[in-house]
């Protein structure tokens, strides 16, 4: 058994002089798997060129991030698309999609437009999504619960235990990273009462990198940390949460 990183931009450029390496590290960690949330049509070419050429190490998904949600949503989740019709076998899900309204509220409307058109494209195509959302719960709930059968995570999750609840009762999971390693970031009161069959790990890299390297570049080989303050919070065996969560990420992407 190994770990899964479910959540990782490691074709960005933060990472354009040191992939391989990055890659390297992770595999050393005993991270053998890395999955890479599209951002817009800008990173897709990237992304699927670093994931071919690591195949069965790294997975791609297609999606339009809600931050990248602009007039023009519809041209570029429609060439997102036909990157996606050419590559089919390679994508692992929709994603990352969702409702940010910690930069922009006036695009509410268009991002809940963008939103529901992936969750149904994810639906067609039989794939679940992968959730971004930030200042945005109750937004995003209302579009979720409107399609009892879509699967997904809520990705670098941070909310109540009440939010986490209504999330796994839907049979979807959580999505945990550097955050729950943060001394005022509130999930030690949250992770204790959570679901532990919907609970994913994820790093978010190059954002969000766990205590003691908070504030610097994070990468996959950091999960085992974020797996370590699973371990403390729920008193389990470090090895049985790298089975737990590493098992829960492949029930849900069905991969793995």
């Amino acid at each position: 058994m190994s770990w899964i990183d479910t959540h990782t931009h490691i074709y960005l450029p933060e990472f354009t002089d040191d992939v391989e390496s990055v890659i390297g590290r992770a595999l050393k960690a005993n991270v053998q798997k890395m999955y890479l949330p599209n951002v817009d049509q800008n990173t897709l070419e990237d992304m699927l060129r670093l994931c071919q050429r690591h195949p069965n190490k790294l997975y791609p998904m297609a999606g339009l991030h809600p931050c990248s949600v602009k007039s023009n949503w519809e041209e570029e989740l429609n060439h997102i698309q036909s990157v996606y019709e050419a590559n089919k076998s390679s994508f692992i899900a929709v994603g990352e999609i969702g409702i940010d309204l910690f930069w922009d509220k006036s695009t509410l409307p268009l991002q809940e437009a963008a939103f529901h058109r992936q969750i149904e494209w994810a639906l067609t195509e039989d794939l679940p999504i992968v959730i971004h959302v930030r200042d945005a719960f109750d937004e995003t709930f209302a579009v979720v619960e409107q399609y009892p059968e879509v699967k997904g995570v809520f990705h670098c999750f941070t909310g109540t235990v009440e939010q986490a609840k209504w999330i796994t009762s839907r049979g979807m999971y959580l999505g945990i990273g550097g955050v729950s390693t943060f001394k005022n970031g509130g999930m030690d009161k949250v992770l204790p009462h959570v679901d532990k069959s919907r609970v994913i790990v994820e790093t978010d890299a190059p954002y969000l990198a766990p205590v003691p390297y908070r504030g610097k570049r994070n990468e996959p080989a950091y999960i085992p940390i974020i797996g370590q303050r699973l371990s403390d919070l729920w008193e389990m065996d470090l090895k049985d949460i790298m089975s737990l969560t590493t098992t829960n990420a492949q029930n849900l992407f069905r991969h793995g």
